[in-house]
């Protein structure tokens, strides 16, 4: 389709669109993305390759406009020292009131924690973990519109604008894939949508129907999402039985160590040669992969961590071992509570 074709085309599309004239105050600050070139050329995209009716996604696009509130949320911390605070973050997803509800929620979930774990070989306390950290047990799933969140980003948010675009593109297909329309689904500011809060990529890639009615819904089934957040880890390499990560002591300058970055590359002997020695139990564990965890809080001594492959894997529903750590040790104080409950 040539360009001027295409500019005719969508001139007579958004001129169907209706018109008030009458309501000045209360229209939007920003005109609807349906009047954007760049959104323009990505419906026709969407048409070219997969078909979409370019009228219906044009009237789509024009009931949804940049939302200030998804791009200030998106932007980091515009003060440095807020930037990084382990045990400002920690308080928020290890606490009682989580630790709680996560034992209540494995309690009426345990057939299919079990049955996920026998599966996929991720230990039951791990998935309620990422739940929890995640929704809060699907308390919190978002308010945002996904449709309108995500053409934020990909539009209006050049620094990870071809992410969101992309995602934005993964969301079309799937609400087209379920019946849904794309603008009655709500989600985080990101564009993560259900209980285990998966990116539209992750859920078309990873989710499973684990409950056997022939339909994915993240967003009520507890047991769709507990099997799709096993498969999820399993799939980015989760070792059954393994370890996760263990506390340490720094000897020395871990300057280099950390700027190693978090995937784990050296034995944990050959991290003790370089002055990171792993406490607690770590027998048999001496040729096991292993990196440097830092958990800094302002004014505080750091804290340091060993992280071993499957704290890798965790960084891959989430790439920050403040979260990562998070759920392992929200997953450590669920596995105790449980276990007391059920003594």
């Amino acid at each position: 389709m040539s360009n001027k074709l295409a500019t005719l085309l969508f001139g007579v599309l958004v001129g169907m669109a209706p018109l008030n004239g009458h309501a000045a105050k209360t229209q939007p600050r920003t005109p609807p993305f349906s009047e954007a070139s760049e959104v323009r050329a990505f419906i026709l995209d969407m048409h070219e390759q997969h078909g979409f009716d370019v009228a219906h996604l044009t009237r789509q696009f024009a009931s949804i406009h940049s939302n200030a509130t998804v791009l200030r949320a998106i932007r980091p911390p515009a003060v440095p020292e807020l930037q990084r605070s382990w045990q400002r973050y920690r308080v928020r997803f290890v606490n009682e009131r989580r630790t709680s509800n996560g034992t209540r929620f494995w309690q009426e979930n345990q057939a299919e924690l079990a049955r996920a774990e026998a599966i996929y070989g991720v230990p039951q306390e791990i998935i309620v973990a990422i739940i929890g950290v995640e929704t809060e047990y699907g308390r919190n799933m978002g308010s945002f519109s996904v449709l309108e969140a995500l053409a934020t980003l990909a539009f209006d948010y050049p620094p990870r604008a071809p992410f969101f675009r992309s995602e934005l593109e993964q969301f079309l297909l799937l609400a087209r894939e379920n019946g849904v329309s794309p603008l009655e689904i709500k989600g985080s500011y990101a564009g993560a949508i259900g209980i285990p809060q998966f990116m539209p990529s992750s859920q078309r890639k990873y989710a499973v129907d684990f409950d056997g009615d022939d339909r994915i819904d993240l967003r009520q089934s507890n047991t769709d999402a507990i099997g799709s957040v096993a498969r999820f880890l399993n799939m980015h390499g989760w070792q059954a039985k393994a370890p996760i990560a263990l506390p340490a002591r720094v000897e020395g300058d871990p300057t280099a160590l950390i700027a190693a970055g978090i995937k784990p590359a050296a034995p944990l002997q050959e991290l003790a040669k370089q002055g990171v020695f792993a406490a607690g139990n770590s027998e048999g564990l001496a040729e096991r992969p292993a990196a440097l965890i830092d958990l800094v809080t302002p004014n505080q001594p750091t804290e340091y961590w060993v992280g071993f492959d499957n704290f890798y894997v965790i960084t891959r529903y989430n790439r920050s071992s403040f979260y990562a750590m998070s759920v392992f040790q929200l997953a450590e104080a669920l596995r105790e509570a449980h276990g007391m409950r059920n003594e």
